[in-house]
């Protein structure tokens, strides 16, 4: 079966965000993004919400196409274009989709578990407003963070207020030669 793997760059004090949206803290050097490639090239498909779906539009479909690209970044841009995307929102309209994404209205836990019941790879959720409602339908498998070693001191939590206990399962740690940390997690439900 199938796994729903968020995967989020946090700062040491638990944000996703600066306090103005802000991702320009995220330390991504050559060694980090050649990693995440390597792992989301075989993903099955990326489930995105609309915020997220829109930020990767702005810059990934013609990334490749800057001769001045570093290969991470140009093997990025085509895996993004060819995996194929679902993007939960419930404002935009399906015409506004290119790029092998359709849009898929709510988060209804059948449904997301006849798509991990499907044969492929794992599915790569990211944006924390989707992986929050996910986490609440116990939908989530595993989580994939990326310690930035960065305090923001405000932004967006990784969890937001309110979030039900939840334990984990610590099934990896990674230390990269620019500091940042991967803990990766599986959800104890």
């Amino acid at each position: 079966m199938r796994k729903v793997v968020v995967q989020l760059c946090v700062s040491l004090d638990g944000f996703i965000e600066g306090p103005h949206g802000e991702l320009d803290w995220h330390l991504v050097d050559e060694e980090l993004h050649s990693h995440f490639n390597q792992y989301l090239g075989s993903m099955g498909a990326f489930l995105n919400g609309r915020v997220m779906h829109e930020l990767m539009v702005g810059y990934w479909p013609t990334a490749d196409q800057d001769p001045d690209a570093p290969a991470p970044i140009v093997e990025f841009a085509r895996i993004w274009r060819e995996m194929p995307k679902l993007v939960y929102s419930r404002t935009l309209p399906q015409t506004d989709l290119d790029w092998n994404a359709r849009v898929v209205r709510e988060v209804v836990p059948e449904e997301v578990r006849r798509l991990k019941a499907e044969p492929g790879g794992d599915l790569a959720l990211g944006g924390a407003d989707l992986a929050s409602a996910f986490l609440r339908h116990g939908l989530i498998d595993e989580y994939r963070l990326y310690i930035q070693p960065v305090v923001l001191g405000a932004g967006k939590p990784l969890f937001p207020q309110g979030t039900a206990r939840t334990d984990f399962r610590l099934l990896e740690s990674r230390t990269f030669g620019n500091g940042v940390e991967l803990l990766r997690y599986q959800c104890a439900q």
